[in-house]
């Protein structure tokens, strides 16, 4: 799944209402800010080894949208 596609995937599913823990040690008190806050980096930069744990938590948090449908 490419960075365009994921981003639309948010846009296309009810989000949580916050706050929620992403795993123990994250917690998500703004889903729009995390969400533009992990997205926008990775629109501008290639994935790297410096911005690939935020595609990580990307897909965490899409994961666990999904289990929860």
């Amino acid at each position: 799944m490419t960075i365009p596609e994921l981003e639309q995937w948010f846009k296309s599913v009810e989000l949580p209402a916050a706050p929620l823990y992403l795993n123990p040690a994250t917690k998500i008190n703004d889903v729009n800010y995390f969400l533009e806050s992990h997205f926008s980096p990775l629109r501008d930069t290639p994935i790297t080894s410096i911005n690939q744990p935020l595609l990580d938590r990307l897909l965490a948090f899409k994961l666990l949208i999904e289990s929860n449908l």
